[in-house]
């Protein structure tokens, strides 16, 4: 009698019931993500690093995280192009009045056999060991619509509105930049980019994801001392404001799940 209860109970267990049933399993593209953290040896993105990650493969995405020395001037190129969102996390520096943002490749002969003339013009720069790239560099480089398989790229440096624009024109759609100078040090940039990322894939729009970061710290917020000033958050963006990286990725979904 036992082992007939027993089987009966396996049975009972085996079949799915209302809400209990678990929905078929589809196999559905995915959007490609890619992280670069260009300075991390020196300004380690840590545990922000792994929430961006969080954020994004929750929403739906692929993710690519590289490095340092994996963040090379033939991926920035050649390869940026195959993803859909791209974090760009480096910095600025200024030789002879010309504005750089490291890449993260350190200087090589390779590199510098291969881009020998961007070099002797001065768009790409070898002086602090890593290689440094300028606007006209991607001016230059990078045609019209190229990139416009990327729907949203978040420039995270200083002077990110000096080279905005160039990315833009490739084909960018929209672009989350820094205004003047910023530290990637004690992690306050880091910190608010994850908070616009959370923002983004939880359904909001470039602008809004933007302004709902920035503006609760420079709308209406009253200073403790008369002394004092409000901070305001550097970043902003320029070209499509309603690109919802979020909704993207649902749609793919559900378009590929309705042809089954």
């Amino acid at each position: 009698m036992k082992q007939l209860i027993a089987i009966l109970i396996l049975l009972m267990l085996s079949i799915p019931m209302g809400v209990n049933a678990l929905p078929p399993r589809y196999a559905v593209p995915q959007g490609q993500a890619l992280i670069l953290s260009s300075l991390n040896e020196t300004e380690p993105m840590g545990q922000y690093g792994k929430d961006a990650v969080w954020y994004l493969t929750r929403a739906g995405y692929n993710v690519t995280y590289l490095n340092d020395g994996q963040v090379t001037v033939d991926l920035l190129l050649n390869q940026i192009k195959n993803y859909n969102i791209v974090i760009w996390r480096t910095d600025s520096f200024t030789w002879k009045h010309v504005t750089y943002w490291w890449v993260g490749e350190k200087v090589n002969d390779g590199v510098q056999d291969e881009y020998s003339s961007d070099f002797a013009q001065g768009w790409l720069n070898a002086n602090t060991g890593i290689v440094g790239a300028s606007s006209e560099f991607f001016t230059n480089h990078l045609a019209p619509k190229s990139l416009s398989g990327i729907s949203l790229l978040m420039f995270l440096s200083s002077d990110g509105d000096a080279v905005a624009p160039a990315f833009i024109t490739a084909g960018i759609s929209s672009v989350i930049y820094c205004n003047g100078s910023i530290s990637l040090e004690f992690g306050l940039i880091d910190d608010l980019t994850v908070q616009m990322i959370a923002y983004l894939t939880q359904g909001e729009s470039v602008y809004s994801a933007v302004y709902n970061t920035v503006s609760p710290y420079n709308q209406g917020q009253q200073p403790k001392d008369p002394l004092d000033t409000t901070y305001a958050p550097p970043f902003w963006y320029t070209g499509d404001g309603s690109v919802m990286i979020a909704s993207s990725i649902r749609a793919t979904v559900a378009h590929s799940i309705s042809f089954r």
